[in-house]
């Protein structure tokens, strides 16, 4: 008893070379765990990490305006898929460890598995970015730096519409601008 009295005793009066000692590990570990952390999300923000998982999916977009064009602005899959701001970074890739799972179960594991689901995961995604504004999309387009002299006629008006009413966002009018869309028969108000 005397024993684990003295002992309760010296953990509340350390000395002062034991705190300066704990304080030290902990600043230290606190650092290399943020840099393992932040190097961690960074990774798996790459266009290779993505196409482990989702290669045709990496594929498609190597075909659009998104990949190559005159401006040599090239966007990868997180650049669309994993919000800039940090909290709701975090947020995506939580949810997004839910398709790391998905995968390693098998339920995409094949193009045909893949395109069993193609609408279903497009629709999750459309959702999400309705949910938050396009904001993907608004990191790079801007209505108040579009040039609509340099836009088709139907562009402009519909830009216009949707600039001056905030009822509608990017992907609302550009689904598939990145990805060839699912069957889409049967979806409310596509043509």
């Amino acid at each position: 008893m005397k024993l684990l009295k003295a002992f309760w005793r010296k953990l509340r009066t350390p000395s002062k070379a034991a705190v300066g000692l704990v304080l030290a590990l902990g600043f230290i570990g606190g650092i290399l765990f943020w840099g393992a952390f932040n190097t961690g999300m960074e990774a798996t923000n790459t266009e290779a990490f993505c196409s482990g998982c989702h290669a045709p999916i990496v594929a498609e977009i190597q075909e659009t305006i998104h990949y190559s064009n005159r401006s040599g602005v090239r966007a990868i899959c997180s650049d669309c898929h994993v919000p800039h701001n940090w909290t709701d970074k975090i947020v995506r890739k939580v949810q997004a460890s839910k398709e790391l799972v998905a995968f390693a179960m098998g339920t995409i594991s094949t193009q045909e598995k893949f395109e069993e689901r193609r609408k279903h995961l497009a629709s999750r995604e459309w959702h999400r970015m309705k949910k938050n504004d396009s904001q993907e999309c608004r990191n790079c387009h801007e209505f108040d730096y579009m040039d609509f002299s340099e836009q088709r006629p139907r562009s402009v008006a519909q830009h216009q519409d949707a600039l001056a009413s905030g009822e509608k966002t990017c992907v609302d009018c550009h689904k598939g601008i990145a990805h060839r869309l699912p069957d889409m028969s049967g979806v409310e108000g596509w043509q």
